[in-house]
């Protein structure tokens, strides 16, 4: 049909956005590999490694949905992934950084544990994470972004798919630990909205 050809300009700019999307997916990904290094690298692991246990968690649970960690340090991540410009600014338009007024970018997540959300597919599109201590608020989502819109992602559905070949239900949980911990537990069908209530586009998932 006539009416849906596209304009070479119009093709440009959907290869530019789909080009987009995949540096984002590989940024993304790389930086959960960062906290699950931190996890066991960082000088603080020891708190981390100690509540995570204290969960009831073993180490197999906690590669299987890829938590790490990151100490509470302004520039921790940025340090590492924002050595320019253009870095810098995909890591603001990802929510990993927040904008300062004057100053560089800092860290959005600062001394807590990461659970990486994963889409349909597996690839990393955002971050909870939860801090350690008595820091508020205690958990802590990655923002609306051109990858991540959490009304329409569950976290833990591409872990429980991994899981059962034939995922005939699911148990909706509150958050993530209570979907890892479930896994933890042998329930491998748990997922959780994402800091909002259940959306029909959830339901429909």
């Amino acid at each position: 049909r006539e009416e849906n050809k596209q304009t070479p300009a119009q093709q440009k700019q959907q290869q530019q956005a789909y080009q987009q999307k995949q540096d984002d997916y590989q940024l993304m990904e790389q930086i959960s590999r960062f906290y699950q290094q931190q996890l066991k690298v960082a000088s603080d692991k020891e708190t981390a490694v100690n509540y995570l246990k204290g969960r009831g968690l073993s180490g197999e649970i906690v590669k299987t949905f890829g938590v790490g960690y990151i100490s509470d340090a302004w520039d921790g991540m940025m340090s590492v992934f924002g050595r320019s410009s253009a870095a810098t600014k995909q890591l603001v338009d990802l929510g990993m950084a927040i904008q300062g007024d004057k100053n560089k970018p800092y860290d959005r997540f600062r001394g807590r544990i990461q659970f990486p959300i994963r889409a349909k597919r597996g690839r990393v599109i955002g971050f909870g994470g939860r801090v350690l201590g008595d820091g508020t608020p205690k958990y802590l989502n990655s923002p609306e972004t051109r990858i991540y819109h959490k009304g329409q992602e569950l976290y833990g559905l591409y872990e429980a798919k991994q899981a059962n070949k034939q995922l005939q239900r699911l148990v909706v949980v509150e958050g993530y630990m209570d979907v890892v911990a479930l896994a933890q537990h042998g329930v491998n069908y748990a997922v959780a909205s994402l800091g909002t209530a259940t959306t029909p586009e959830q339901l429909q998932t």
